[in-house]
């Protein structure tokens, strides 16, 4: 008897049982989220060409639309232009949340200091 030929566990596990271009990475998709997220660079990534062009013509809807965009990649909700889910989201998921929130509110602090420093010297000069 011959056995019918198996697939390979490591096609599956890159390709996520699709054949052809591999999952996206969490971890670059977060980055260019965070950094150029503005300019649509994670759709970019992603596969979404059409959002993407739209995204940076608007500047990341002035914002907000990157913030969404962000949020999506953390909660792990965001997908590539195949509905495939981000490879490695479940092993950096933790330390990219703790990034983002004390990078995050480190910026407040700064934003704090420099308008509390700023008003101090408008008012002694």
């Amino acid at each position: 008897m011959t056995s019918a030929p198996q697939q390979s566990t490591h096609e599956t596990s890159t390709h996520d049982g699709q054949a052809g271009t591999p999952q996206k990475s969490f971890l670059i998709t977060w980055i260019l989220a965070w950094l150029l997220g503005m300019f649509g660079a994670d759709r970019f990534y992603l596969g979404k060409v059409g959002t993407a062009i739209l995204k940076l013509v608007t500047l990341g809807g002035l914002g907000l639309w990157s913030l969404i965009d962000l949020i999506l990649v953390l909660a792990g909700a965001q997908r590539d232009k195949e509905g495939r889910r981000l490879e490695g989201y479940d092993q950096y998921k933790k330390i990219a949340i703790l990034i983002t929130v004390v990078v995050w509110v480190l910026s407040v602090v700064a934003g704090i200091l420099s308008g509390a420093l700023s008003a101090s010297f408008n008012a002694t000069g």
